[in-house]
């Protein structure tokens, strides 16, 4: 494994990493209420595009930092869409 490689997994750890903490405390505590729909769909859709774009190049440590962001930023949106529901139904 190349230095660039080792760089581009650590930089997958911090940038994927700080997600989780976000992602952590929506499920503990199933508030979305702070969070933004457009900004969350965003990202999905750009992690989705980043993947395909680093699959064609066989970028893997980009293919592992968009998938696992693109996953929990999935969660998030889908727990934020599915409250907004609830809160529509409960009006």
């Amino acid at each position: 494994m190349q230095w660039l490689d080792i760089l581009g997994l650590v930089a997958t750890v911090f940038t994927t990493g700080a997600y989780v903490p976000q992602a952590y405390k929506i499920i503990q505590t199933k508030s979305t209420r702070s969070l933004s729909t457009p900004t969350y769909t965003m990202i999905v859709i750009g992690s989705a595009l980043w993947l395909v774009y680093a699959y064609d190049r066989g970028d893997y440590p980009v293919m592992l930092a968009n998938g696992v962001t693109g996953l929990l930023s999935l969660v998030i949106l889908i727990m934020k869409l599915s409250a907004n529901e609830e809160a529509v139904s409960e009006s």
